[in-house]
């Protein structure tokens, strides 16, 4: 029996209406892996972890490709392979250096991940990674989407991958209109891309398939749907909706955050501190910040500390302070930074757990970007 899909349409030049449109979804779930599969092969873009079965590599891959886009994720992926060709290499390494490597790519707790699960996987797995699904997610730092992704990629396993552009490729042709972000549509898209993947001749390839078809033709604003091999089969498509699906609820507002940056100086060294609370920026290394609830015109507005109001005191400003800002994913980050030289009888010990560093220990330190943005306008 064929079900019928009721979709409510509103349009500025036309009334309300309701439109009728009958497919056979069974028909549907049939076609799309053995359509998807061959579209593939001839569309799919040259990537450096599509021609290896290493699960290390993919695993890699596909926790760079994270909240990124492949356009800026490859180089990393590149210099990473380089750097640590095994994951024993990457186990080997010091977490500050893994650090390192991925500054610039946000989200530091995947780099902090990556490196505590290479070495569990070096000391606890003999440098072998899980080989199933269900093993693979055991693994700190991989979640049903990575785990999803190793385990078909590497291993071969029937397992379906719902990322993103799964998401958008699923709610359009089978016209789906619950909201992506809520449990219960969740449970809706991973049943629905179970069934889906049952039709693939080969799950690998399938899960690429979907993936790259949602990422370059059912793209998020102007799909194809042209040239779009399932065209006839694609409710979104049939009904004018390509615009409205997938359903997902706004985001929460972008936080601002004011921080004003202490920059002792003392000759050619800088003093910085390794952030140590639990935050976006944590074992990084940034000056001393002070955060507060609004801009502050100037240093006066500040509430320091007296051993560090003293160091402020015993210094002489330089120069005009800088500002700069870093938009994160729900924060914006407003920074002023105050350079400020210290005479070298100043000795002791620093405030805040700030240390001295010269340039060349500060360019092998990972630093939030905002940070890196400033030292590339002082240091030269």
């Amino acid at each position: 029996m064929k079900p019928v899909f009721t979709i409510s349409l509103t349009n500025d030049a036309f009334p309300a209406f309701i439109l009728n449109w009958q497919s056979d979804t069974n028909v549907t779930e049939r076609i799309l892996a053995p359509t998807l599969e061959p579209w593939y092969e001839r569309h799919k873009r040259d990537l450096p972890w599509r021609y290896t079965t290493d699960p290390y590599r993919i695993w890699l891959s596909e926790i760079i490709l994270q909240q990124t886009r492949v356009v800026q994720g490859k180089p990393y992926y590149e210099r990473f392979v380089d750097n640590y060709p095994t994951v024993a290499d990457m186990a080997r390494a010091d977490e500050q250096q893994v650090l390192r490597l991925w500054q610039g790519l946000g989200y530091y707790s995947r780099a902090r991940n990556l490196h505590q699960t290479a070495c569990f996987v070096t000391d606890h797995l003999s440098g072998k990674f899980p080989d199933s699904y269900r093993e693979l997610l055991k693994m700190k730092g991989i979640g049903s989407y990575t785990a999803a992704a190793v385990a078909s990629f590497a291993f071969g396993e029937r397992v379906a991958v719902v990322d993103g552009n799964v998401y958008r490729v699923l709610a359009r042709v089978f016209g789906i209109t619950e909201d992506i972000t809520t449990t219960s549509a969740k449970k809706t898209f991973a049943g629905l891309a179970a069934r889906l993947i049952g039709h693939a001749n080969d799950p690998a390839t399938y899960n690429q398939a979907v993936m790259e078809f949602g990422a370059i033709q059912c793209t998020p604003i102007s799909p194809d749907c042209l040239l779009c091999p399932l065209q006839q089969h694609c409710v979104a498509y049939q009904t004018g909706q390509q615009h409205k699906l997938p359903v997902k609820a706004r985001k929460a507002p972008v936080r601002e955050r004011f921080i004003s940056y202490l920059v002792f100086r003392q000759g050619e060294r800088l003093a910085l501190r390794e952030r140590t609370d639990r935050d976006i920026w944590q074992n990084l290394f940034d000056f001393y910040p002070v955060e507060t609830d609004e801009p502050m015109p100037d240093l006066r507005g500040l509430t320091l500390p007296e051993s560090v109001a003293d160091l402020v005191r015993s210094g002489r400003g330089m120069g005009t302070p800088l500002t700069d800002v870093q938009l994160l994913s729900h924060q914006r980050i407003r920074a002023v930074f105050y350079q400020i030289e210290l005479s070298d009888a100043v000795n002791g010990v620093l405030p805040g757990g700030l240390q001295w560093y010269t340039p060349e220990q500060i360019g092998a330190l990972p630093k939030p970007v905002i940070i890196t943005n400033y030292l590339a306008r002082v240091l030269v």
